[in-house]
Protein backbone atom coordinates (compact mmCIF):
# COMPACT_ATOMS: atom_id res chain seq x y z
CA UNK A 1 0.00 0.00 0.00
CA UNK A 2 1.15 3.54 -0.67
CA UNK A 3 1.39 6.39 1.83
CA UNK A 4 -1.07 8.57 -0.07
CA UNK A 5 -4.83 7.98 0.08
CA UNK A 6 -6.70 7.43 -3.19
CA UNK A 7 -7.92 10.37 -5.30
CA UNK A 8 -11.53 9.36 -4.66
CA UNK A 9 -12.94 7.32 -1.79
CA UNK A 10 -16.40 6.47 -0.47
CA UNK A 11 -17.55 4.86 2.80
CA UNK A 12 -20.62 3.36 1.08
CA UNK A 13 -20.02 -0.35 0.25
CA UNK A 14 -22.32 -0.04 -2.81
CA UNK A 15 -20.10 2.64 -4.39
CA UNK A 16 -17.47 1.73 -7.01
CA UNK A 17 -15.05 3.97 -5.04
CA UNK A 18 -15.36 1.95 -1.81
CA UNK A 19 -12.10 0.37 -0.60
CA UNK A 20 -12.31 -1.56 2.69
CA UNK A 21 -8.52 -1.95 3.04
CA UNK A 22 -7.93 1.79 2.82
CA UNK A 23 -10.77 2.57 5.22
CA UNK A 24 -9.45 0.04 7.76
CA UNK A 25 -6.14 1.90 7.71
CA UNK A 26 -7.91 5.08 8.82
CA UNK A 27 -8.34 8.01 6.47
CA UNK A 28 -8.82 11.56 7.72
CA UNK A 29 -10.01 14.46 5.56
CA UNK A 30 -9.27 18.17 5.83
CA UNK A 31 -11.70 20.30 3.84
CA UNK A 32 -10.63 23.93 3.35
CA UNK A 33 -8.12 23.40 6.16
CA UNK A 34 -10.69 22.11 8.69
CA UNK A 35 -10.81 18.51 9.93
CA UNK A 36 -14.12 16.87 8.93
CA UNK A 37 -15.44 13.70 10.58
CA UNK A 38 -18.73 13.32 8.68
CA UNK A 39 -17.31 12.80 5.15
CA UNK A 40 -19.19 10.16 3.16
CA UNK A 41 -17.16 10.56 -0.06
CA UNK A 42 -14.43 12.82 -1.43
CA UNK A 43 -12.63 13.54 -4.70
CA UNK A 44 -9.31 15.41 -4.59
CA UNK A 45 -8.91 16.00 -8.35
CA UNK A 46 -12.42 17.47 -8.72
CA UNK A 47 -12.20 19.34 -5.37
CA UNK A 48 -15.35 18.24 -3.53
CA UNK A 49 -16.57 16.36 -0.48
CA UNK A 50 -19.94 14.81 0.23
CA UNK A 51 -20.89 15.33 3.89
CA UNK A 52 -23.63 13.65 5.93
CA UNK A 53 -26.43 16.13 6.66
CA UNK A 54 -27.23 15.35 10.28
CA UNK A 55 -29.07 12.13 11.08
CA UNK A 56 -31.47 12.40 8.12
CA UNK A 57 -31.82 9.32 5.88
CA UNK A 58 -33.09 8.97 2.31
CA UNK A 59 -35.79 6.48 1.31
CA UNK A 60 -33.17 3.71 0.91
CA UNK A 61 -31.84 4.26 4.44
CA UNK A 62 -28.63 5.97 3.27
CA UNK A 63 -27.51 9.22 4.96
CA UNK A 64 -28.68 12.42 3.27
CA UNK A 65 -25.62 14.27 1.98
CA UNK A 66 -24.57 17.68 0.75
CA UNK A 67 -21.79 18.24 -1.78
CA UNK A 68 -19.35 21.08 -1.10
CA UNK A 69 -16.62 22.41 -3.39
CA UNK A 70 -13.16 23.34 -2.10
CA UNK A 71 -9.66 22.13 -1.26
CA UNK A 72 -9.64 18.49 -0.12
CA UNK A 73 -6.65 17.01 1.75
CA UNK A 74 -6.99 13.31 2.66
CA UNK A 75 -4.36 11.69 4.88
CA UNK A 76 -3.79 8.45 6.74
CA UNK A 77 -4.32 8.73 10.47
CA UNK A 78 -1.54 7.64 12.81
CA UNK A 79 -2.26 4.31 14.51
CA UNK A 80 -3.20 4.73 18.16
CA UNK A 81 -0.31 4.29 20.53
CA UNK A 82 2.36 5.23 17.99
CA UNK A 83 4.94 7.85 18.79
CA UNK A 84 5.16 10.90 16.52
Amino acid sequence: MTDTPPDRLSVNPDSPFYDAEVLERGVGVRFKGVEKTNVEEYCVSEGWVRLAAGAAKDRRGQPMTIKLQGAVEPYFREPEGSET
